[in-house]
């Protein structure tokens, strides 16, 4: 009897401790995870032009990325669904609208709402690895307007790279001095890598608590090396390699006043061309563009801030395609001049009133109501952007 008593104790701890191992294992497969993101929406008109295209069909606007529509328009909605266990973790984020399609631009024909989608393993306390599609690392701005002061955009940040797809390193050289490098798919490739070549980013940082600077920089070949064993036509052409250096840096001058900067310098080899027999130099010189943008944002109370961001940007053998209008080198520059408030409407929704000014070397660069060339434009617009 007490040997029967004695398996029965035994099946029913076995039977117990099961159970907990079960339920365990079944609340760990709940899996759940953080969510968050953000939706806006904004009005914008024309206080130079009118809210039309212009004879040619382009739409008046500045040559900056996003905010470029008349009227009531859309911005996008955003979700990024996070988790992170003791070493590990990952990052899904979603766009979807005007904004979002912008920010995905170059995902090669499909239909992508895919904004960042990485995995990342914390190596150490020191080093963690990250491999996936994430924003870029250079520039001051952002595709998120949650995390933008100004809600249109400058032209450093829309033509400069949007998104990277490979494998990085983060590395804590100290508690202010960090490290990162990379090897990335060309820029905006996002899904897959179809040039066969690969770009290599790095990062140099130092923050403290009054703010922080960063020295990036960026170089491969973004479209590939032509090969002519392959059923190519003549007078195909190939970029050369690309090269961009970029700083970044912001502080925290008062409680209530920030400052910061943004300078880059992106050039771009003139490559090769396919003459119909062989692959051989394209003539003409490298492409690209630079320019510098200071910023500067004073928060007069816990319900509002106003900014303002002043940029110059030039262009030189045409490099980006932004400003639209050339002289007969290829070259040309802009200025402009944005003036943002900000109006927090409790925790999460935020009123964003701007003012914009872009003043171009070219005239033809805009047009004026009459649809006559000219070389400034002046927006206004009003966003409201929800996060949560």
């Amino acid at each position: 009897m007490k040997k029967a008593l004695l398996l029965l104790l035994g099946l029913a701890l076995l039977i117990i401790t099961q159970s907990v191992r079960a339920q365990d294992e079944k609340e760990d497969n709940k899996f759940p995870v953080d969510i968050s993101g953000s939706v806006d929406t904004y009005f914008k008109t024309n206080l130079t032009s009118k809210n039309v295209a212009d004879e040619e069909g382009a739409f008046i606007t500045p040559g900056s990325s996003f905010a470029n529509k008349s009227g009531f328009a859309l911005g996008m909605v955003n979700l990024i669904a996070s988790k992170e266990w003791d070493k590990v973790g990952f990052v899904a984020d979603l766009v979807f609208g005007p904004r979002g399609t912008d920010a995905v631009f170059n995902s090669m024909g499909s239909s992508s709402i895919v904004n960042q989608l990485y995995g990342y393993w914390n190596v150490s306390d020191k080093v963690t690895l990250t491999m996936g599609n994430f924003n870029t690392f250079l520039g001051y701005e952002v595709i998120s307007p949650v995390d933008n002061f100004n809600y249109s955009t400058s032209y450093m940040f829309s033509y400069g790279p949007f998104s990277h797809t490979g494998v990085k390193a983060d590395i804590s050289l100290s508690d202010n001095l960090s490290l990162m490098a990379g090897i990335l798919n060309p820029t905006d490739l996002t899904e897959f890598n179809p040039a066969s070549t690969y770009s290599l980013g790095a990062q140099l940082g130092y923050e403290n608590d009054k703010g922080s600077i960063y020295f990036n920089v960026l170089y491969g070949d973004q479209d590939g090396n032509l090969d002519e064993d392959l059923a190519l036509t003549a007078d195909t052409t190939s970029a050369g390699n690309t090269l961009q250096f970029d700083i970044t840096t912001g502080w925290n001058l008062t409680d209530a006043l920030y400052v910061g900067l943004n300078t880059t310098i992106n050039t771009t080899d003139a490559g090769e061309v396919f003459n119909g027999t062989s692959v051989e130099d394209a003539d003409g010189d490298s492409f690209g563009f630079y320019g510098v943008a200071g910023y500067i944002q004073l928060t007069t109370s816990d319900v509002f801030a106003i900014g303002a961001r002043v940029e110059y940007f030039s262009e030189f053998e045409e490099g980006a395609g932004a400003i639209g209008a050339y002289d007969a080198d290829g070259d040309a520059s802009i200025l402009d001049v944005t003036l943002t408030g900000k109006i927090s409407i409790g925790n999460h929704m935020t009123l964003i009133p701007e003012v914009r000014l872009d003043a171009a070397s070219e005239d033809g660069t805009f047009v004026e109501d009459d649809l006559d060339p000219t070389q400034s434009l002046a927006s206004f617009l009003v966003a409201a952007v929800f996060s949560f």
